[in-house]
């Protein structure tokens, strides 16, 4: 315990008639004399105390705002620091500010590490390129021809298309996870607009 805990345990066990005065406590404990009177009468709480309490969300409302974030990354949508600012403000039923979203992060790193999320997958970057395309069409256009295949009877290439406008942003992951490499990048979240070839 802290020393002024103690010179509260002490103060407070003191037989009815045998009184000793603050002042003498915090001599004995190596306190301030206000700072022992205060924290005996209640009228001042401990630093911890005081913490938690000013606390946005309860301890238990920040683990399970951590399993959400566990689960988004799970599922390959790790949340952005703007994401995780709208998740807190609805737990906390008020507004909370972008530094508190700052500290969050600092207090759990242990279990959650803020890092850029890739642009595009690799696989994707690697088969974006005119040569691969033209190849692809080339191929498309031949079976079309050999299988007499009307160009009114085509359809999309992909169900997802060509990623058009793509910007990386910070993402926040499970630190697990991320170390592992399990996940290192967004899915396509609908961040990203798409261009459809019909």
């Amino acid at each position: 315990m802290a020393p002024i805990d103690d010179a509260i345990a002490a103060y407070n066990a003191q037989e009815p008639g045998k009184k000793l005065s603050y002042g003498q406590f915090a001599k004995m404990f190596s306190v301030s004399v206000t700072t022992l009177r205060r924290r005996q009468q209640g009228s001042q709480q401990s630093r911890t105390t005081k913490d938690l309490n000013q606390r946005a969300l309860s301890p238990q409302q920040e683990q399970a705002l951590l399993q959400h974030i566990d689960k988004l990354t799970e599922r390959r949508l790790p949340p952005t620091r703007e994401m995780m600012r709208n998740f807190a403000s609805v737990i906390a039923h008020q507004e909370i500010s972008e530094s508190w979203v700052s500290r969050f992060l600092h207090r759990n790193n242990d279990r959650i590490v803020l890092k850029w999320s890739k642009a595009m997958d690799a696989v994707r970057h690697h088969a974006d390129s005119y040569l691969k395309y033209r190849l692809y069409f080339d191929l498309l256009h031949e079976k079309m021809a050999q299988y007499n295949i009307q160009a009114c009877n085509t359809y999309n290439m992909d169900e997802k298309g060509f990623i058009g406008i793509l910007g990386r942003s910070k993402r926040i992951f499970n630190r697990e996870m991320w170390e592992r490499k399990e996940v290192t990048a967004a899915l396509q979240d609908g961040e990203r607009e798409f261009l459809w070839v019909v």
